[in-house]
């Protein structure tokens, strides 16, 4: 038994009506979808019921509605509140709150035990690129195989899918992986503006030269997972650990001289010099990988 219309457009409920949700709602909408929505302050959902979506009363009757049941909620705590006394047999639940791989994992035990297949996901987009399929924005999934395979074609409408495992934390590892390589990239940005702030460098002149070092430099990650997986941090090594660590002190005395706080530069560097007196001066920078994993004595 599935929950089809005649033409394929699955119902689904979407619980959590911010502005992530609202843009997901929209696009299942516009793609012909039933969609029933759910919302802790009802008045945030007044706009999707005129556009076509049923305002369900409480989160048990929005989850009675559908057996495809999506949850883009605050946190994980909301979800459990949320989902609190509804009936969740035979309901395949979605669960596209941010959170941790521990509680992706800690949900999907959660869900399963009270009857409903589970998947997690990781946003990769914010809510502009929902709906817009040249956006580039996609979503991470995790858990169920089978509750993947059948909903696949209703979850790629509003972003782009992958499916990164089995695990239900994949998901969210993967995101935060992402995210937080990301968050390093940001803070290489601001201190690179924040060098030439002093001088005569407009920062709209400066940021076309930055984009382009920034994405010839990305492409050093396969290169890093390769000695990473083989365990040989010498391979391929273009610029060594010794050399870099050399010209950190320019990097620093420059800072120095702008009047900039080295300080979103100074525990990379610190971690740099720390592989370098252990012995690794002839490697690449990858093996640093080692101190930041806590379970072999890192950091």
């Amino acid at each position: 038994m599935t929950d089809k219309t005649s033409d394929s457009r699955v119902p689904l409920t979407v619980l959590g009506t911010g502005a992530m949700g609202t843009a997901l709602v929209r696009a299942w909408l516009a793609a012909g979808h039933p969609v029933t929505v759910w919302n802790r302050t009802p008045a945030r959902a007044e706009a999707l019921a005129a556009e076509g979506a049923a305002v369900a009363p409480s989160a048990a009757a929005a989850v009675a509605a559908s057996r495809l049941v999506i949850a883009c909620l605050l946190d994980d705590a909301s979800v459990g509140e949320a989902l609190d006394g509804a009936d969740l047999t035979g309901r395949d639940l979605v669960n596209l709150t941010t959170g941790t791989p521990a509680q992706g994992r800690a949900r999907a035990a959660w869900a399963t035990a009270r009857g409903a297949r589970f998947l997690d996901g990781g946003i990769m987009a914010v809510p502009p690129m929902i709906g817009d399929a040249d956006s580039g924005g996609y979503v991470f999934y995790s858990g169920s195989p089978e509750l993947f395979e059948e909903h696949r074609d209703t979850l790629a409408v509003p972003a782009g899918t992958r499916y990164v495992g089995e695990d239900a934390g994949f998901a969210a590892l993967h995101d935060v992986a992402l995210l937080s390589a990301m968050s390093g990239m940001f803070a290489g940005i601001m201190h690179a503006f924040a060098l030439i702030g002093p001088e005569d460098i407009a920062p709209k002149d400066f940021a076309p030269l930055l984009v382009s070092w920034l994405g010839a430099m990305t492409g050093s990650a396969h290169l890093a997972a390769d000695q990473i997986e083989s365990g040989d941090y010498g391979k391929g090594v273009v610029s060594n650990l010794a050399m870099q660590v050399a010209g950190n002190a320019t990097l620093l005395r420059t800072a120095e001289e702008q009047g900039v706080s080295p300080e979103l530069l100074t525990p990379y560097t610190a971690l740099m010099e720390r592989w370098l007196a252990e012995g690794h001066g002839e490697e690449d920078t990858s093996g640093m990988v080692e101190l930041l994993d806590l379970r072999r004595g890192g950091a």
